[in-house]
C-alpha cells in the first residue's frame, strides 16, 4: 500500500518535470537554466521518491521504522523538488516581458509554482505534528489538487497551446481565448483549494475539541459536515470555473485546426545517420554519454526507483514479528468477503477510513486504535485517506441490522445532514452474484488467508445461513416486513421473479459492516 499510494504521485510529478525541461525552454526560446542542476534533480528525485511513501501513512498500523523512514526521506525530498522548481523559473530570464503576453509561459509560470507549492506542502505534511492535524481532512484534497490541477493541468493547457498551432503550421485561433482560460482556470485553482485548506482546519479542530468533562464537544460526526458545506459550494464554483477554461481551450483548438490550411505530405529526406562510438567521445561529460545510451539510462534509473521500496517490503514479507498475532481475529465468512468486494466496488473507501490513529479524540471517538494484527486477512488494507464520512473500523454492531438497511437506502432519513449518497439499486430485485465466491476464497488462501478445503466446499451453505439470518433480523420492522410484502405481491401480479432479500447484495453490504471492528473485544465505557 506504501508503494501503491507513492506511485500516484511519483507517476503524476516525474512524466511531468521531463515535459518540463522540454517545453519551457522552447517556449521561451532559453535554453535550460542549468544542465547539471536538471541531471542532480533527476536522480536524486527519482531514488528519494518511493522512500517517501510511508509519510502517507503516519500514525498507523504500519511498523514505526518504515513510518519515521517516510518521515526522514520526505523531508529530504524538499531538496531536488525545489532545485527543479526553481531551474524551470530561471529557465525564463530574460524573458519575463513576455509572460504578461504570451498566455503559453504564463501556463507555464503558474504550473512551475504549483510545483514548488506542492512539493513544499508535502515535506511538512511527513512532519507527525503536522500529519496528526491534516491527514483524512480536506487540507490533503487541497494539497493534491494545488499538484494536479495547477502542476499537471496547467502544464498540459501550455503544451497544447504551444504545439497545435505548429502541428498546423499556423497561429492559435484567439489568443484572447487563451488569456481568458488562463485567468479563470487560475481563479478556479484558488476557489476550489482556499475553501478546501479551512475546511481542512475546521475539521481538525472540531475533531479534537474536547469539554471540560472530558467528553468529545463535537461527538456527532455531522456536525462537522454542516460546517464545512459552505466551503464545498465554493469547491464546486472553483472545479466549474476551471472546466469552463478547458472547454474554451478545446473550442480554440478546434478553431485553430479549422483555419489554418491542412497539412499536406512533404517530402523530407532524413539526415545521414552518423554512427557516433559505443566509447566517450573525447571531452563529453559521462552523463552526456549515459544519455544516448537508451537501455542502460533505464536499467540506472529503474534500479534507483526500486531500492526505496524494496527496502520497505521486504522486511515486512520476511520478518513475522512486523505484524503481531491477535488469536481473536479471523477470515471473513463468505457472504463478508462478498460484502467487501460490494464495499470496495461502490467506492466506501473513498469517504471512509478504517484506521483509528492514537490519539485521545480518536480513541474516544470511535474506539481502541487500530492495531497491525486486525488487518492480516485484508487483500488489499482499506485504511483509505480521507473522512468525508466517520471511520468505520469499529462500526461492527454499533447499529443493528435495520439501521444499516434504512441508512443505505436513504442517508438523509437516518442521518440529518448527511452528504452520503443512497445505493439503491444494492436492493434491487436481482441475486448478488456469488458464481466466484469459492475462487475468491481460494485466492485468499494462496495469499496467506486459513481458509480449509472444508471452508471453500461449503461456502454457498454457509453464505446462505448468514444471509437468511440477517434477512430474520430485518424482519423485527414491521415497517421492512410491510414493504417486503407488499414489493413481493406486485412481482408475483406481474409475473416477474421475486429475489428473496437473502440473496440481493444489500444483505452481504450489512454483513461486512457488521463485522467491521468485532474481532477486538471493546469495553462497554457506557455503564
Amino acid at each position: 500500500m506504501v508503494v501503491r499510494t507513492q506511485c500516484c504521485c511519483f507517476f503524476l510529478t516525474t512524466p511531468f518535470l521531463g515535459l518540463m525541461y522540454y517545453f519551457v525552454p522552447k517556449a521561451a526560446n532559453r535554453p535550460v537554466y542549468s544542465y547539471r542542476l536538471s541531471i542532480v534533480h533527476f536522480w536524486s528525485l527519482i531514488f528519494i521518491y518511493i522512500w517517501a511513501g510511508p509519510h502517507h501513512l503516519l500514525y498507523s498500523a504500519l511498523p514505526n521504522w518504515a513510518q519515521n523512514l517516510g518521515v526522514v526521506f520526505s523531508i529530504m525530498l524538499i531538496a531536488p523538488s525545489w532545485g527543479g522548481m526553481i531551474n524551470g523559473l530561471l529557465t525564463l530570464r530574460g524573458v519575463w516581458d513576455k509572460v504578461r503576453e504570451e498566455p503559453v509561459l504564463k501556463f507555464f509560470v503558474v504550473a512551475i509554482t504549483g510545483y514548488g507549492m506542492a512539493t513544499f506542502e508535502g515535506p511538512m505534511l511527513s512532519l507527525k505534528n503536522v500529519n496528526a492535524i491534516a491527514h483524512y481532512t480536506d487540507w490533503i484534497i487541497a494539497h493534491v489538487h494545488v499538484g494536479a490541477l495547477a502542476w499537471n493541468g496547467f502544464m498540459a493547457f501550455g503544451m497544447i497551446y504551444w504545439l497545435i498551432p505548429r502541428m498546423t503550421k499556423g497561429k492559435l485561433f484567439s489568443t484572447k481565448l487563451a488569456n481568458f482560460h488562463f485567468w479563470i482556470g487560475t481563479l478556479g485553482i484558488i476557489l476550489y483549494a482556499l475553501p478546501m485548506y479551512v475546511a481542512g482546519f475546521t475539521q481538525a479542530s472540531m475533531w479534537k475539541q474536547f469539554n471540560p468533562d472530558g467528553t468529545l464537544t463535537y461527538g456527532n460526526f455531522l456536525e462537522t459536515v454542516t460546517q464545512i458545506m459552505p466551503m464545498y459550494w465554493m469547491r464546486a464554483i472553483g472545479g466549474t470555473m476551471y472546466l469552463v477554461g478547458m472547454l474554451v481551450l478545446v473550442y480554440n483548438i478546434i478553431q485553430t485546426v479549422r483555419a489554418n490550411a491542412s497539412v499536406e505530405d512533404e517530402l523530407a529526406e532524413a539526415v545521414e545517420l552518423q554512427v557516433i562510438s559505443a566509447k566517450r567521445i573525447k571531452g563529453e561529460k559521462y552523463h552526456s554519454w549515459l544519455e544516448r545510451k537508451p537501455i542502460q539510462l533505464t536499467i540506472l534509473a529503474t534500479v534507483a526507483i526500486l531500492i526505496g521500496g524494496i527496502i520497505q517490503i521486504v522486511p515486512t514479507i520476511m520478518v513475522k514479528s512486523n505484524i503481531p498475532t491477535i488469536a481473536s481475529v479471523k477470515p471473513y465468512s463468505p457472504l463478508e468477503l462478498e460484502g467487501r468486494d460490494l464495499y470496495i466496488r461502490e467506492g466506501c473507501v473513498g469517504c471512509h477510513s478504517q484506521s483509528v490513529r492514537p490519539f485521545r479524540s480518536e480513541v474516544e471517538r470511535y474506539g481502541p486504535q487500530s492495531k497491525a494484527g486486525e488487518f492480516v486477512y485484508d487483500h488489499p488494507f482499506l485504511w483509505g485517506s480521507k473522512r468525508t464520512g466517520p471511520d468505520l473500523l469499529r462500526e461492527g454492531g454499533k447499529y443493528n441490522d435495520n439501521w444499516h438497511f434504512n441508512h443505505f437506502w436513504s442517508p438523509q432519513s437516518i442521518s440529518a445532514g448527511s452528504i452520503m449518497p443512497s445505493y439503491k439499486w444494492l436492493f434491487d430485485n436481482e441475486a448478488l452474484n456469488v458464481s466466484l465466491t469459492e475462487k475468491k476464497m481460494k485466492a485468499m488462501q494462496t495469499l496467506g488467508v486459513p481458509y480449509t478445503d472444508t471452508d471453500i466446499a461449503n461456502a454457498q451453505a454457509n453464505l446462505r445461513a448468514q444471509a437468511t439470518k440477517i434477512e430474520e433480523n430485518l424482519k423485527n420492522d414491521p415497517d421492512f416486513v410491510k414493504s417486503y410484502e407488499d414489493s413481493k405481491k406486485k412481482a408475483e401480479a406481474k409475473g416477474e421473479k421475486f429475489v428473496p432479500m437473502n440473496e440481493r447484495e444489500i444483505v452481504a453490504m450489512i454483513a461486512y459492516i457488521q463485522r467491521l471492528g468485532t474481532d477486538i473485544k471493546v469495553k462497554d465505557n457506557s455503564k
